[in-house]
């Protein structure tokens, strides 16, 4: 694993749906995002102490300790977020072969973090430009996972399912912030051809958005940086289905 990374094909904002259209995916800015949700740069920053509180995934099935994770549901439609019931986080074995076909009951994300804002902002604003590639559906079904990976046993795995599609409309991940790691670099693939990219988020709240059905995606691994006893990654995803919740349909 080395310490080679490419930078980020950053999109214009107002390119932003030509992209996803064109590619599948596109990857925005910090500046950009904060445009996108109508905030001022440095806003997300509040949401920041959270990751501090995420608890331990217990579901890995290859036996690591590297991942901790908070999960809540919501559903947009008319403009507003709503939060769900508690409910577990489901995917087929079909999008994911390491985890999929069973029901994985993580601790919601916190209320001082539901009620900051800031965070009813950017998913909606997600949710809009969701909605502008697809018709406009009548609601959203929407996941957001909190996640922090560690190298405190040597190394973290981001995406250790591998490459993958999450069996939703549309994926959004936020990179959140890189302490004393290498490695994380993101890559894409479309789904039907050889056509990939590779780069590394790096900027905190910059944003990889995706059309779920045309592309797959990952991230490698992540080791300390030379001279770090650990280090992490935390990142924000968010999932956007209109037909339902995985499992409900």
């Amino acid at each position: 694993m080395s310490d080679i990374s490419f930078p980020p094909p950053y999109t214009p904002l107002a390119r932003l749906h030509e992209a996803v259209r064109t590619r599948g995916f596109a990857v925005l800015s910090p500046a950009d995002v904060a445009a996108l949700a109508g905030v001022d740069e440095g806003a997300f920053d509040a949401l920041l102490p959270s990751w501090n509180h995420l608890e331990p995934d217990g579901y890995l099935r290859d036996g690591g300790r590297y991942r901790r994770r908070r999960h809540s549901s919501f559903i947009v439609e008319n403009d507003a977020l709503a939060l769900q019931p508690h409910r577990a986080h489901w995917q087929p074995v079909e999008y994911n072969a390491l985890h999929g076909g069973m029901q994985r009951w993580f601790e919601p994300i916190e209320e001082a973090t539901l009620a900051q804002s800031v965070w009813s902002k950017l998913l909606l604003a997600l949710a809009s430009a969701c909605s502008a590639l697809a018709a406009n559906p009548p609601h959203w079904h929407v996941e957001a996972h909190q996640f922090r990976i560690d190298t405190a046993d040597g190394i973290g795995r981001p995406t250790p399912e591998g490459a993958h599609r999450d069996g939703v409309d549309f994926v959004a991940v936020l990179l959140v912030g890189r302490v004393d790691i290498i490695g994380g670099e993101t890559r894409v693939f479309d789904v039907a051809g050889p056509d990939g990219q590779r780069f590394t988020l790096d900027a905190p709240w910059s944003l990889l958005f995706m059309e779920d059905a045309r592309v797959i995606h990952e991230s490698t691994p992540i080791r300390p940086r030379q001279g770090a006893a650990s280090g992490h990654r935390d990142t924000l995803v968010v999932t956007y289905r209109a037909s339902g919740f995985l499992g409900s349909d």
